[in-house]
């Protein structure tokens, strides 16, 4: 996957993609993360990027020339595979694991970083695919998110990961949090591993791939809706009908509490 960061300040990301994993994938070839300067697609000579905003306000607002400009460079030439811009704005989508595994398909994205006071509008309007969010939190600029958002990103890519179990079974993968684990000693101050981890079923075998979602004792404290829907199954009746049936799963946690409801469907189908 190629990844292209369009920001006024690249050396933020030399620690975040320098290390662990993110440069394990680069040096295999897995990630191509190139950046691209903002300024040096302004057509000023003190290379500025931003004005004050119409209609006056505090701060200043990033100009849309250089922007398009900055973007048009990476997309003049059809893409290899699929594309797509993504603007990292408060405003945006709320970035989610499911959006990692979305834009874990393209081959290549395209990262704008904002800063100041924000964007000229026709930037999210008429030149990014869509704009996403990692909370409902002010930051000084576009990079983290995009730091963030490419680390989620490209733990989904096939080799990246030392094994391919590794992701499915992360918290969020499929809308459920990760079991607690554990490891020596198998007693700390008073603190002892459960047992049940020694009785010859993992936890995870034993809570249904990582179906252990709201019991974990991490996510005490907060409220938590969770929802998992399990594979379809088919099963044989008689006088030539099978029975379908789809099974869904939803986990309230509040506290230190939890409660768990199993829908089951039925469908009635001729064989």
């Amino acid at each position: 996957m190629r990844i292209d960061i369009v920001t006024l300040f690249p050396e933020m990301f030399a620690g975040p993609f320098g290390d662990s994993i993110i440069k394990r994938a680069r040096e295999n070839g897995i990630l191509d993360i190139r950046f691209t300067q903002l300024r040096d697609f302004s057509e000023d000579k003190h290379r500025h990027v931003d004005d004050t905003p119409f209609g006056g306000g505090s701060g200043m607002v990033l100009k849309p020339e250089p922007m398009f400009r900055a973007v048009r460079s990476l997309t003049e030439e059809p893409p290899a595979g699929t594309r797509r811009v993504l603007l990292m704005d408060p405003a945006g989508t709320p970035f989610t694991q499911n959006k990692a595994k979305e834009l874990s398909l393209f081959d290549q994205l395209i990262f704008i970083c904002g800063h100041y006071e924000g964007y000229d509008a026709r930037i999210s309007e008429h030149l990014a695919d869509e704009s996403l969010s990692i909370g409902d939190y002010v930051l000084t600029g576009g990079e983290l998110p995009a730091m963030v958002i490419v680390d989620a990103v490209a733990r989904m890519l096939p080799g990246v990961l030392g094994s391919e179990e590794s992701a499915p079974t992360d918290s969020f993968y499929d809308g459920l949090l990760e079991y607690p684990q554990y490891t020596r000693p198998r007693e700390f101050e008073g603190m002892a591993v459960p047992e049940i981890l020694f009785s010859g079923t993992t936890g995870r075998s034993a809570d249904g791939a990582g179906n252990s979602l709201c019991a974990s004792p991490r996510s005490a404290g907060r409220s938590c809706w969770k929802k998992r829907n399990f594979p379809r199954k088919i099963g044989n009746i008689s006088n030539g009908w099978n029975i379908e049936y789809e099974t869904t799963m939803i986990c309230i946690l509040h506290g230190h509490g939890r409660l768990c409801s199993i829908n089951i469907i039925f469908r009635k189908r001729r064989k």
